[in-house]
C-alpha cells in the first residue's frame, strides 16, 4: 500500500500500526495521516488529496485518518461539508478512526465511548513491537493522550479527546516486544509527556511541589510522574537509546532532571516553549511565565552525565500572535540566543480562519502579515546562528550515531544518522572511529 505522513510522531506510530493492520493489509489504496496544526497544513493535504485523485485515475481510492479527519477523536461524520472542495471524490474516501484496533467508527457511524471505555481499547496497542512494517529504524511509544488545557492558538485540541495516561506495566511491555528484534532506539511520545500519570494537563496548586513550584501560571504546578516512568523503563529493559519527545514544561521537577542524566537517555531535550514572553504566554493560556521556563532551560543545560555528552535542547516557537510587541518577540529571541536552541520548530501563528478555527482568531490586534516574515526571519537566523556555534563547540568529541536510513545508488552508498545529541552526522562533517554502514547501528564518530 502507498502512504504518505505528514504531522506528528504519532502520525507514524499510527500509519505504522494501520499498514500491519487486518484491516489495510491486502488494500491496495492510498493511506494517508493527516494534519490540521496550521492553515498551511489543511492547504497542502487538500492540494495533496486533489493531486494524487487526478495522478490515480479509475477505481484507486484513498483511506484518510488523524486529526484533519477527526472531531472528538472519532472519524468525522461532517468531513464532506468542511470540505466541499473534494465531494466530487466522496466515493473514493473512506475516513478512518483513530487505531486500528479500536471499534470501526466512520463517517456513517453514531457509535460512541466514553473515556473509560476508550481507555481500555488503549491497552490493545501493545505488541506492535514484534510486527513492524520496517518504516522506521525507531519505535514511537505513545506514553498518554491529548490534553485538558485548550490553549487559544489549538485546534487539536478540538479534534481529539481529553487528557489520560497509559499504564507503565503496558508502556513496558511493548518497548520489550520491540526490544527482542534487536532495534535499539524508542522514542516516548505523544501531546503532553510530562503530565503522564497527572489526572489533568491543567497545574494545580501543590505545596509539596518541588523547587519550581509556584512560577507556573494559575497557581503552581502537580507532582510530575515523568521521572517514575522513565526509570521503571531504565530498570526493566535495556534498549540503549531513550529519546523522550516534545514536553510541555510546566510539570518537569527536580526528579525529571536527576533521571535525564541517565546515559540511556537521548541527551536532546525538546520543549513545547511557544513564547519566552509572560504577556503572550497569558493569552496563549498556557501555564508557565518566562521566569519559570528560564529556570527549565537554565537546569536542563546544567545536567551532568557520566558520558560528558553535552545537552542540547529543541523547542517549538510560535511568532505573529496577535498582541505580540516588539519587545514581547525579543524576548523570545534572547531564549533562541542564550540557551542551546539547536533544532528549532518554528511557525507563524495561524488563525484556522479557513474551515475550522481557534478562540486567538477573535482576539484584537492581529498583527499584520510583513511582520510576521521579518520575525520569522529575524528568529530563524538566530537560531542558525546558534545551532553552528553549538556544533563548532562539539569538534573532536566521540559522539555515537544510530545509521537510520542507508541506499546503494550505483556505486555509491548514501546514508542518514543523528548523533545523539542530535547533530545531523555526513561522511563529509564527521572522521570515523568504528566503521559498520548498516541500518540500525550505533557507531561512533568525531565531528570534525
Amino acid at each position: 500500500m502507498e502512504y504518505k505522513v505528514f504531522g506528528c510522531k504519532v502520525n507514524k506510530y499510527y500509519t505504522d500500526k494501520w499498514l500491519n493492520s487486518e484491516k489495510l493489509k491486502n488494500e491496495n489504496w492510498i493511506f494517508v495521516a493527516s494534519c490540521v496544526v496550521t492553515d498551511n497544513a489543511k492547504r497542502k493535504w487538500i492540494k495533496f488529496v486533489k493531486d494524487s485523485f487526478k495522478e490515480f485515475s479509475g477505481e484507486k481510492k484513498m483511506f484518510i485518518s488523524w486529526c484533519w479527519a477527526f472531531k472528538d477523536w472519532r472519524a468525522q461524520e461532517d468531513f464532506f461539508e468542511l470540505y466541499p472542495e473534494l465531494t466530487e471524490y466522496k466515493w473514493r474516501i473512506m475516513i478512518l478512526w483513530e487505531d486500528p484496533d479500536e471499534i470501526d467508527t466512520d463517517i456513517s457511524s453514531k457509535t460512541t465511548q466514553t473515556a473509560k471505555q476508550k481507555q481500555i481499547s488503549k491497552s490493545k496497542i501493545k505488541n506492535i513491537g514484534s510486527k513492524l512494517s520496517g518504516i522506521y529504524t525507531k519505535k514511537f511509544v505513545l506514553i498518554q493522550w491529548w490534553c485538558d488545557s485548550f490553549c487559544t492558538f489549538c485546534l487539536t485540541v478540538i479534534k481529539r479527546w481529553r487528557h489520560f495516561s497509559r499504564s507503565k506495566e503496558d508502556i513496558l511491555e511493548e518497548i520489550l516486544e520491540f526490544e527482542k528484534t534487536w532495534w535499539k532506539e524508542v522514542v516516548l511520545t505523544w501531546i503532553n509527556l510530562s503530565a503522564w500519570w497527572l489526572d489533568t494537563t491543567n497545574p494545580v496548586y501543590n505545596k509539596n511541589s518541588p523547587s519550581l513550584e509556584g512560577k507556573a501560571l494559575g497557581g503552581g504546578q502537580a507532582q510530575s510522574r515523568l521521572a517514575e516512568l522513565l526509570q521503571y523503563i531504565l530498570d526493566n529493559s535495556s534498549i540503549p537509546r531513550i529519546r523522550i519527545s516534545s514536553m510541555w514544561p510546566e510539570f518537569i521537577d527536580d526528579d525529571c532532571f536527576k533521571v535525564f542524566a541517565h546515559t540511556r537517555i537521548y541527551p536532546h531535550f525538546h520543549y513545547s516553549v511557544q513564547s519566552w514572553s509572560t504577556d503572550v504566554l497569558k493569552n496563549m493560556k498556557r501555564h508557565y511565565n518566562w521566569e519559570y521556563m528560564r529556570e527549565v532551560l537554565k537546569k536542563t543545560l546544567t545536567i551532568k552525565r557520566d558520558d560528558w555528552v553535552n545537552i542540547s535542547i529543541g523547542a517549538d516557537i510560535i511568532v505573529w500572535f496577535p498582541w505580540e510587541t516588539d519587545d514581547n518577540f525579543k524576548d523570545t529571541l534572547e531564549l533562541v540566543e542564550n540557551y542551546w536552541i539547536t533544532k528549532l520548530h518554528a511557525f507563524p501563528f495561524s488563525g484556522h480562519e479557513m474551515w475550522e478555527s481557534v478562540p486567538a482568531w477573535e482576539m484584537d490586534n492581529q498583527i499584520d502579515w510583513r511582520i510576521k516574515k521579518q520575525r520569522m526571519q529575524q528568529l530563524l537566523e538566530s537560531w542558525e546562528s546558534t545551532r553552528k556555534a553549538f556544533i563548532a563547540s562539539q569538534k573532536w568529541k566521540d559522539l555515537s550515531v544510530l545509521i537510520e536510513v542507508v541506499k546503494n545508488i550505483g556505486w555509491e552508498i548514501i546514508w542518514k544518522w543523528w548523533t545523539q545529541n542530535y547533530i545531523e552526522a555526513t561522511e563529509e562533517n564527521f572522521e570515523i572511529i568504528s566503521w559498520n554502514i548498516q541500518k540500525n547501528e550505533i557507531i561512533i564518530w568525531k565531528l570534525k
